[in-house]
C-alpha cells in the first residue's frame, strides 16, 4: 500500500516508490494516479469515477514525495504554484566523485524527445539548480538538491555536465552499473501553499544515504 502523509477534502500528499509510473503511460506497470484513486474509491465508498489531479511527475525510478489534487480547484492553483515557481522541491541525490561546499549550476537544457534525454544547448530552456554536500564516502558524494526551475531529467543532466553524474546513471556517464531499483535519487521534501486556505505546508521524507 502507497505511504499516504497528508490528506484533507482538496488535497492528498503521499510517496511514490521506485518503480511505479506517476500515471499510467499504456503499459501494464503500476501507476499513482490509478493506486491512489482505487484507495479514495474503497476508502470513501464512492460509486463511479473518482477525480484526482496530477501536480506533477516524478520518474519512474525516482522515489519521493507528491502532492495529488482531490478537485478540479486545488490542481488549478497547485499547478498555478508549479509555474510561478513558489512550488518547491528538494532532493537527495548520490554522484560520482568527490563534491564540497555549495553550488549554483545554470544551463540551457533541450530535450531530445527521441532519445528521451535532456543535453545542453544554447536554445533549450533555462535550468537552474542548488546543491549543498553533506557526505563523502569511498568516491560517492551525497548532495542535497533544490531545484528552482523542473526541466526534463535536469538534475541528471545538470550534474552529468559538471563530471559528476549520478551513481550508476548509465545514460548520462556513469562508469557503474546498478540495478534500477537502487537509483539514486530521492524527492525528500515538497513545500507548497495550500490551495485552500493558503497555508504553507511542508513535507519530509528521507530514506537515501550513503
Amino acid at each position: 500500500m502507497i505511504e499516504i502523509l497528508y490528506e484533507d477534502n482538496h488535497i492528498l500528499v503521499a510517496i511514490k516508490p521506485k518503480g511505479i509510473l506517476s500515471q499510467a503511460d499504456g503499459s501494464d506497470k503500476e501507476d499513482m494516479l490509478t493506486l491512489l484513486k482505487s484507495y479514495i474509491k474503497e476508502k470513501y465508498q464512492k460509486p463511479g469515477n473518482v477525480y484526482l489531479g496530477l501536480v506533477h511527475r516524478l520518474d519512474l525510478f525516482t522515489n519521493g514525495i507528491m502532492v495529488f489534487a482531490k478537485t478540479s480547484k486545488a490542481a488549478a492553483r497547485l499547478t498555478q504554484q508549479v509555474q510561478e515557481h513558489t512550488f518547491k522541491k528538494k532532493y537527495l541525490a548520490i554522484v560520482e566523485g568527490h563534491i564540497e561546499g555549495s553550488k549554483t549550476l545554470r544551463s540551457y537544457l533541450l530535450k531530445n524527445e527521441k532519445e528521451k534525454k535532456s543535453y545542453l544547448h544554447p536554445k533549450g530552456q533555462e535550468a537552474i539548480l542548488n546543491y549543498t554536500a553533506i557526505d563523502y564516502k569511498e568516491d560517492k558524494t551525497l548532495l542535497d538538491i533544490s531545484l528552482e526551475t523542473g526541466r526534463f531529467h535536469q538534475i541528471r543532466c545538470q550534474l552529468s555536465s559538471i563530471g559528476h553524474p549520478l551513481y550508476g546513471d548509465i545514460k548520462y556517464g556513469s562508469s557503474h552499473k546498478i540495478s534500477s531499483y537502487d537509483f539514486p535519487l530521492e524527492a525528500y521534501s515538497l513545500s507548497f501553499f495550500h490551495p485552500i486556505t493558503h497555508e504553507l505546508l511542508t513535507f519530509e521524507h528521507k530514506s537515501l544515504h550513503l
